[in-house]
């Protein structure tokens, strides 16, 4: 390794493992995913097997500026995660902070016009047509409880309403009275 060789690399707030190799390394942004950063980095002509410690401030510096904008740097707009944003109408490339606040921006807008999705995500229940019947339950017990004993648990008897049942192996046997 020369004595250029950064073992950090500062990008969009994150710090990103010098060791690694440039797509890797990309990874480790928020809103960056192995396909774009393959794009973004055929796009600019890097090699894919150089380490992002490697890279020179110039090169950073570019690869900065292509995640910012990728449709620019030669990326496809299919490839953004914010097609035609809502907005501005552009195609975007969110990354870390941007994109979280986008998202949260997105559902408080979903909520307030009532949407279907909207409704979902405010009753926290699953927003994309997963199913529901046996997945998706937060904290609540599932099955039946049972009592320390080993049977199942029954509520008592004035509880219910009714005459209590007699345990099956017990409808045989007549009650014993005691001797005096």
């Amino acid at each position: 390794m020369s004595s250029s060789f950064k073992y950090i690399v500062r990008m969009f707030g994150t710090d990103v493992d010098g060791n690694k190799p440039i797509m890797l390394g990309l990874t480790s942004i928020k809103g960056i995913g192995f396909n774009m950063a393959f794009s973004i980095v055929k796009s600019l002509g890097l090699d894919l097997k150089r380490k992002m410690g490697e890279l020179s401030d110039e090169e950073v510096s570019r690869l900065s500026k292509a995640l910012q904008d990728p449709v620019s740097a030669g990326v496809p707009a299919w490839m953004v995660n914010r097609q035609k944003d809502f907005e501005s109408g552009k195609h975007l490339h969110l990354n870390t902070s941007d994109l979280i606040m986008s998202v949260r921006d997105d559902i408080t807008r979903m909520k307030k016009i009532r949407s279907y999705k909207g409704v979902r995500h405010e009753r926290g229940l699953k927003v994309r047509g997963q199913r529901t019947r046996s997945t998706g339950r937060k904290g609540l017990v599932v099955g039946v409880k049972k009592k320390k004993g080993g049977g199942l648990l029954r509520e008592a008897p004035a509880e219910r309403g009714e005459k209590a049942r007699e345990a099956p192996a017990e409808k045989g046997k007549e009650k014993e009275k005691p001797s005096e």
